[in-house]
């Protein structure tokens, strides 16, 4: 069912934002296919969101079309000695795919213990942490070109889905095709051991990220260090730690983007309701009811601040919902 003036704020991550003029949840291909017919017929500009825990949502709302993606079923394929096929809907939450995999005792999923979100959201943005990505489980991604004239169906193994860092084909054509389901590849292991490594995940998030406001997780993409053989400013900054307990893999060498940002002395500072939080300062937080202005001004200050001490230039890994869509 459509409807008109929702807010947002109660949608998003974030807990920010203004009103979408219309609003569809859409359960199936189907629904899909009737919304895209709709937002053709109103000729309004049109956003997806499933989880949307990685989306800024502007102040003003959008004046257009909002698509929530609400499909969500999970199924046990086939399997053999190692592994197992599961099929999952895009609206799937990260959290539910996590559970059956470890009431199935299948392993590879560990890494995203506590990560939020949808699979269609993470299969989009490649997520990854603890040196692990979405990509290394993808099969085959099924979505919906709706830049044609009559939507179709599009099936795509995973190596043709450009997958890099934080990104895939489908996130960089962003108005050309909606992720519907994706078939998943896991290793059948011992389900103490995969339980026990993904509270351990879930529970360095607790411990290390500031789980207890609202945020969008890590803002800036991290740095690899491929990028930055030759600046000087950075060189000489591993120099003066322990350059050993800096780089991480994300899967491959990274400098962390909170490491630049504590350097640059920016935790715990605020505009308006937000913050830099201190406890990671790649996190910025809605601490006091924040607009998505206070977001903003405070990205662009990081991006200022490092640009000017480093000589790196950070980019988002957050994305964003405005009327220019």
């Amino acid at each position: 069912m459509f409807e008109k003036n929702v807010p947002l704020k109660q949608i998003s991550h974030y807990k920010i934002g203004g009103n979408a003029k219309y609003f569809f949840e859409a359960k199936n291909a189907d629904d899909l296919i009737e919304a895209i017919k709709k937002q053709r017929q109103l000729k309004t500009p049109l956003f997806i969101l499933a989880g949307a825990t990685n989306v800024l949502i502007n102040d003003e709302g959008f004046n257009g079309l909002i698509i929530k993606i609400q499909n969500s079923k999970i199924k046990i394929q086939n399997d053999n000695s190692k592994f197992k096929i599961i099929k999952a809907e895009a609206g799937a939450s990260m959290a539910e795919l996590i559970k059956t995999a470890i009431e199935e005792n299948l392993s590879c999923l560990e890494w995203a213990g506590g990560l939020p979100g949808t699979l269609g959201g993470a299969i989009r943005g490649n997520a990854g942490a603890f040196g692990g990505e979405t990509k290394n489980i993808i099969e085959e991604v099924i979505s919906l070109d709706i830049s044609q004239k009559i939507p179709k169906i599009i099936k795509r193994k995973a190596k043709n889905c450009d997958f890099e860092y934080r990104s895939s084909i489908f996130k960089k054509n962003p108005q050309k095709e909606i992720i519907i389901e994706a078939t998943l590849k896991l290793q059948k292991g011992d389900r103490k051991e995969i339980e026990e490594k993904t509270n351990q995940n879930i529970n360095y998030r607790l411990l290390k990220q500031p789980m207890e406001y609202p945020s969008l997780g890590s803002t800036f993409k991290n740095i690899p260090i491929s990028q930055i053989n030759n600046n000087i400013n950075i060189n000489q900054l591993l120099n003066q730690h322990k350059s050993a307990l800096i780089i991480k893999n994300d899967p491959f060498p990274i400098i962390p983007a909170a490491f630049l940002i504590s350097e640059a002395g920016l935790k715990g500072i605020s505009i308006g309701g937000a913050m830099i939080s201190p406890k990671h300062p790649n996190f910025i937080v809605n601490v006091l009811d924040a607009k998505a202005k206070d977001i903003e001004n405070l990205i662009q200050l990081v991006k200022k601040e490092v640009r000017e001490k480093f000589k790196i230039e950070l980019q988002e890994e957050i994305e964003r919902l405005n009327n220019q869509v």
